[in-house]
């Protein structure tokens, strides 16, 4: 008997340790299953969802609900799920499944900015020549951190009711109610499940179980694209003056999915599915993938990106933070991806040296020094086991108090390093430093708010600056609070960091789309994650609701153009010249700039309602774009959940031929045509002809090189053939205009010879 005990004890354990052993191997899951027909109610879609997730968990319906995470059933078919490897694999596998792909992370890629774009007005922001007014019909959808509602950037002052065509929810939660929307931000949501299976301490960390924004950037982008009118709008008195957003009377819908560390695919795509059903008219979302990015349907953003096209939505992204080349992210052609620029305000902060030396580097430190003081190279002040190479990046316990007290250090940042530049500041502090002069080997000229006196300076400077240090027997520094300066450089420039072309997934189709201003932009701010209701923040973030703005004032004109119309009066409008009508430059080193820097160009929002022409796509035209790239009709079908077939036609069609704002030929073998069609949306009666910049060695030839438009919305098509007329190394840089007496529609023209080298060049 006592045998028998022991055995079924064993056994016991056995059991335990078998669902232990699933349990931790358990993670959460999306299960893709493409669009849903108008037949399909949601209801009948949860029901069958939880079948599948029953078949793999024994037939048991409790376990199924117990492993359910979100139900997609709006936008489109599908649903997240705790699952083993082995039960992700079954469901792969069943019929009517697209995909099947982890709970990945995705990163944040993280006013005056409108007044040096051009645009004029408090609250109207009127484009002269039109009239935007109709913007208050206009929703916004925000992918991001939440909302501080009460900041004056979404005040609801003298706007009208809500539009009776909204179906959206303020939804209650921690610190946030019913009341806390309001005729400006007309909806709020927010998404955890996904942030709680992967972050094991997050009860520790998530602050607001609701739709409130403890992190500021979601308050931050949502007034870039749509604040209100702000008349004193400041950062600890540094860029005082009136400020607004780009649509500062369209509504706002907030749709909170990033969490302290993050943004989790199942609460993204939860947001997509939510955002197509309640409404909106525009998603935008500051965040992305690193690189290189997956395949489309194994990626949450162009999934539901790609519903959002669908149904009419148009989606705005940022290209990510990651500064090299072929960095890009957030690459599907459905979609608008935008780069990050400067303006020419900059903040900054006096460096005088002994040798009275006046340097300026970016600051938006207010503390100053009052008199001069020794300064040294942190690389001298290494304590305990640190070597002078690894004190001289200023780490934490890595600076010897002694010698530091006192002193001036300066300090190195390391061009891939993810370390915290104000932490930098904290630990000279700390040892008794009275100031900081950090060298930036990236040279991304982002002002920090530092907490001692303390400024960044590019490579070169920070050179210079170590030079003097070595040269002089009593070398001394003092540097000053930070202040506002206009005009002051080349502007706009592509920042350092914004990440660049080539499109990793795709070649054919171009990205970025656009560019906009990134670095050291002022907007709305939560004051419960620092005490202030204004930050300035950096980043193609900031960038891509710049973007947002626009595209709604374009809806508000037109409001029946297609997401792609809006794309294209965006893109064909942009400029590559600066304020000077100089090409524009790239940071760090000045560079000149190309179509993988910056896409068709810098947005110009004085010209986006008036394009002329616009290249416009229908959802079947992204089908053969999908079918040219291999997908056969059976998965065509799964993900359209329509009869798309992939004939002979479309797959002939090329991806090449997708009807695309710029083009892109990354394999030229001596030649090689793409075709295009543009709609007039000037003029009735316009005449255009085609002027081409060639890429250097090849020749391009437009048939027919005129356009003779008789009426409005008439479409011609026209043809691009581009032929191998010297050798090139790398991609090589044209542009296509169409002009007119009234208008220039610009495409960037970009080419890769068969054979050469991946380098770039004009």
């Amino acid at each position: 008997m006592a045998s028998l005990n022991f055995i079924f004890n064993l056994l016991l354990v056995a059991v335990f340790t078998a669902q232990f052993e699933i349990s931790r191997s358990s993670k959460a899951y999306v299960v893709y299953m493409g669009s849903k027909t108008p037949q399909e109610q949601p209801d009948h879609i949860l029901a069958q969802n939880q079948e599948i997730l029953a078949s793999v968990h024994g037939g048991s319906l409790e376990q199924a609900q117990k492993s359910h995470l979100y139900s997609y059933r709006h936008g489109f078919k599908g649903f997240a799920a705790i699952l083993t490897d082995h039960q992700a694999s079954q469901i792969a596998k069943m019929s009517g499944v697209v995909s099947v792909f982890p709970n990945l992370k995705r990163k944040l890629h993280t006013t005056h900015s409108w007044d040096f774009m051009g645009l004029i007005g408090e609250e109207t922001m009127e484009i002269p020549g039109h009239s935007t007014k109709n913007q208050v019909n206009v929703i916004i959808g925000f992918i991001d951190t939440g909302i501080w509602p009460e900041s004056p950037s979404f005040s609801d002052d003298d706007m009208p009711p809500v539009p009776a065509r909204w179906k959206g929810q303020c939804q209650s939660g921690e610190a946030f109610n019913s009341s806390s929307c309001n005729r400006k931000v007309i909806g709020a949501r927010y998404y955890m499940s996904g942030y709680e299976i992967e972050e094991e301490d997050s009860s520790n960390v998530v602050s607001y179980r609701s739709p409130r924004d403890s992190a500021g950037h979601g308050s931050h982008t949502a007034s870039i694209a749509a604040g209100r009118y702000v008349r004193d709008m400041n950062y600890k008195g540094l860029a005082t003056g009136g400020a607004r957003g780009g649509a500062p009377m369209a509504r706002i819908s907030v749709y909170k999915t990033c969490w302290d560390s993050g943004c989790y695919d199942v609460d993204l795509l939860a947001a997509f599915d939510d955002a197509i059903r309640d409404g909106v008219h525009i998603i935008s979302l500051s965040l992305g993938p690193d690189s290189p990015q997956g395949d489309y349907f194994n990626d949450a953003i162009s999934i539901g990106s790609f519903h959002a096209a669908m149904h009419g939505v148009l989606v705005v992204s940022s290209v990510g933070n990651e500064g090299n080349q072929g960095s890009a992210t957030n690459v599907a052609p459905w979609m608008v991806t935008v780069a990050a620029g400067s303006t020419d305000r900059d903040f900054a902060s006096d460096i005088t040296l002994g040798n009275a030396a006046n340097i300026s580097g970016e600051s938006l430190s207010l503390f100053e020094m009052n008199i001069s003081a020794t300064i040294i190279s942190a690389s001298d002040v290494n304590a305990g086991y640190f070597t002078p190479y690894q004190s001289s990046f200023c780490l934490d316990s890595s600076l010897n108090s002694t010698v530091a007290r006192g002193k001036v250090l300066v300090c190195r940042h390391a061009e891939s390093s993810s370390e915290s530049k104000v932490e930098k500041s904290r630990v000279v502090k700390e040892a008794g430093g009275i100031g900081m002069i950090l060298i930036d080997e990236a040279d991304q000229q982002v002002a920090i708010p530092f907490i001692i006196p303390a400024a960044i300076v590019g490579q070169k400077t920070g050179n210079k600056i170590l030079s003097y240090i070595s040269d002089t027997r009593h070398p001394t520094a003092k540097i000053s609070s930070a202040k506002t300066v206009l005009g002051s450089q080349l502007a706009p420039r592509i920042a350092a960091f914004s990440s660049k072309g080539p499109n990793s997934l795709t070649p054919e189709v171009l990205k970025p789309d656009v560019a906009a201003p990134g670095l050291n932009i002022l907007a709305a701010w939560s004051p419960a994650a620092m005490r202030m209701h204004f930050n300035v923040l950096s980043g193609t973030s900031m960038a891509c609701p710049h973007v947002t703005g626009i595209a709604a004032l374009i809806k508000a004109v037109n409001p029946s153009w297609s997401p792609a119309a809006i794309k294209s009066a965006i893109m064909t409008t942009a400029t590559v010249l600066d304020k000077n009508r100089r090409p524009i430059t790239v940071d760090p080193i000045g560079k000149r700039g190309n179509a993988f820097d910056y896409g068709s160009g810098f947005i110009n929002p004085t010209k986006v309602l008036d394009p002329g022409l616009i290249y416009d796509v229908q959802p079947i035209d992204y089908k053969s774009f999908l079918c040219s790239l291999g997908y056969d009709e059976k998965s065509m079908r799964l993900v359209t959940r329509d009869n798309s077939t992939c004939n002979q036609t479309s797959t002939s069609t090329t991806s090449f031929n997708l009807n695309y704002p710029s083009i892109t030929v990354p394999n030229l073998k001596d030649e090689f045509s793409v075709i295009r069609t543009v709609t007039n949306v000037g003029k009735p009666r316009t005449i255009y002809k085609a002027i081409v910049s060639n890429p250097v060695g090849v020749n391009v030839t437009v048939v027919p090189n005129r356009l003779i438009f008789t009426g409005y919305g008439q479409k011609i098509k026209f043809s691009v053939k581009f032929r191998v007329s010297a050798p090139s190394k790398g991609y090589v840089f044209g542009v296509l205009s169409w002009r007119s007496r009234n208008a220039r529609v610009s495409s960037p023209l970009v080419v890769r010879v068969a054979g050469s080298s991946a380098g770039l060049m004009r």
